[in-house]
């Protein structure tokens, strides 16, 4: 169990880091305005662009993979040991 809670904490820290630098260079116009979360800005080039969506996988990817290792994995592994045990009675 330690091993699925080091890696999902791994993919949180590692992805959220990647967008929160990019989220800082690309989606905070000023610092008294609104941080992290601002609006994308107006005519970004190729590169803009790639960054941005970059941005977006990176903050999902945290999220679901941080979510895939600490819930998902230990309750199929739950479900798996619950079914070997109501197959062998």
């Amino acid at each position: 169990m330690a091993d699925e809670f080091i890696k999902g904490l791994a993919i949180f820290s590692g992805a959220g880091l990647v967008w929160m630098v990019l989220a800082a260079w690309f989606r905070t116009p000023t610092f008294e305005d609104e941080q992290l979360f601002g609006p994308d800005p107006e005519d970004p080039t190729l590169l803009v662009e790639i960054a941005l969506a970059i941005a977006d996988v990176m903050f999902w990817f945290a999220i679901i993979g941080a979510l895939t290792f600490w819930v998902a994995i230990p309750l199929g592994r739950e479900l798996y040991g619950y079914w070997n045990e109501r197959a062998d009675e």
